[in-house]
């Protein structure tokens, strides 16, 4: 369009045919290659406000007066351009103000000239129960992350399959596998991808399930294992026999204190949110944390009050709870936020855990999810990736930053199976820049990932 329209200005400016011509021939060997261009640049969003515009363009403005103001005293000349000498300060002076303006169209053309940002906000109620409905037929209970409300969707054509996803800097992460009939999951995955690159973007894929991985490397994806984790059969739950002996021991202690267990249903108007923003403030406090997001949940009544609760009281006060995440087919159940107050009895979540098994037990569901043990299970050999080697030093000797490896052990008391979960991304240099990002995620900012 711009090809077309300077080779009608050419003409118009003095019937210059020959300046046309070329850009008419140019237009043509580009005509072809259309279907290359396909990415929307930032030319109508650029991001910059009027304020920092103002801002830069009174500060080149400024420079370039006080260099003119500097050597009002020195003629002009074309020698100044090219005199070289230990005292010529003005044609130094001169050239560093080309310069300057030089870099800054250079810049300004490139900020121009990239992909458009994606902005298309927070999604809305109607978007949220879009995905309820999804959810509601999901086999992973992890899929209720979505309701969370600081997630992007991308749907199929259908609307019965999505990939729920967040943007930080050039990382685009969706959260787990996508959500939805098997059938449908790859054409979206490869949806999600083209998304990605027609704004010049990294796909990423966290926290994802060995059972896709061929469809990650379909995608053009390098997979580096984060750890792995914890799902409890519970159609084998009890707390008998000799290998129960410890759960048996936590549970029992818990229940002389005169704890006991409640499950809230969901949407329950009588919600006693009030004690329970009580109970989380206090756990926070205690663990001197705040509330993260993106792959964690967070305390906020709208999406609490859309799962069922578990409640451990002490004497009519709630001591712990947890919001449980039931599957849509009653595959599986995990429990999302786990607070309590700080003079609760030792071990009330240990108990409340065993009590939420023992209750999905009798309700039908068939695994309990404990979730992740980061960087557990990683090979600790020689000819491992460097990135593995690296995840496997920093599980063996970084407790004092996490508590890796005691986390582990304390999901090893319910004898669970074990399974792998990677991160699906680009790979060799860009690995860390991606972390990064999905660091900022997940804490909620920059500040959630210097701080707890």
């Amino acid at each position: 369009g711009l090809l077309a329209l300077g080779a009608g200005a050419s003409l118009l400016k003095g019937f210059d045919y020959e300046e046309a011509t070329l850009l008419l021939v140019l237009l043509g060997a580009l005509l072809p290659c259309h279907r290359f261009f396909y990415r929307r640049t930032a030319l109508m969003a650029e991001p910059f406000t009027p304020g920092w515009t103002l801002a830069i363009m009174g500060v080149v403005a400024a420079a370039l007066w006080l260099t003119l103001f500097a050597y009002r005293h020195v003629e002009y000349s074309n020698e100044l351009w090219w005199r070289f000498a230990f005292h010529a300060s003005a044609p130094r002076s001169l050239r560093a103000a080309v310069g300057v303006l030089a870099s800054l169209a250079i810049v300004g053309t490139a900020r121009l000239l990239r992909p458009a940002p994606l902005d298309p906000g927070p999604p809305d109620d109607v978007d949220l129960e879009r995905a309820a409905a999804v959810i509601a037929r999901a086999g992973a209970s992890e899929a209720n992350l979505a309701l969370l409300g600081d997630k992007r969707f991308l749907y199929n054509e259908a609307g019965t399959a999505f990939i729920m996803y967040g943007v930080e800097g050039r990382s685009w992460v969706a959260l787990h596998d996508p959500v939805g009939p098997d059938s449908q999951l790859d054409e979206l995955a490869w949806r999600f991808r083209e998304l990605v690159d027609r704004h010049a973007g990294w796909t990423v894929f966290y926290e994802v399930s060995r059972r896709r991985l061929p469809l990650y490397l379909d995608l053009g994806l390098t997979l580096l294992k984060l750890g792995e984790e914890a799902r409890v059969p519970l159609e084998e739950f009890t707390l008998e026999g000799a290998h129960r002996k410890t759960l048996r021991r936590f549970h029992r202690g818990v229940e002389k204190t005169g704890v006991s267990f409640d499950v809230l249903p969901a949407g329950a108007t009588d919600a006693p949110f009030a004690e329970l923003r009580a109970v989380s403030d206090g756990w926070l406090t205690l663990k001197r944390t705040r509330e993260k997001s993106f792959s964690l949940g967070n305390f906020d009544e709208h999406y609490l009050g859309r799962f069922p609760m578990g409640i451990a009281r002490q004497g009519g006060r709630i001591v712990a709870f947890t919001n449980i995440w039931p599957s849509g087919d009653r595959e599986e159940l995990s429990a999302d936020l786990m607070r309590y107050l700080p003079d609760a009895p030792p071990n009330v979540m240990t108990w409340l855990f065993v009590e939420l098994m023992l209750w999905g037990r009798r309700e039908g569901y068939r695994w309990f999810n404990l979730g992740m043990a980061p960087l557990s299970g990683l090979p600790n050999r020689k000819l491992a990736s460097r990135w593995l080697r690296l995840g496997g030093f920093v599980y063996r000797h970084g407790e004092h930053f996490y508590n890796f490896k005691g986390l582990r052990q304390y999901k090893e008391r319910f004898d669970p199976v074990w399974e792998p979960r990677y991160l699906a991304s680009p790979g060799g240099l860009l690995v860390p820049r991606v972390l990064a990002n999905v660091a900022t995620l997940v804490g909620g900012g920059l500040t959630g990932v210097v701080g707890k």
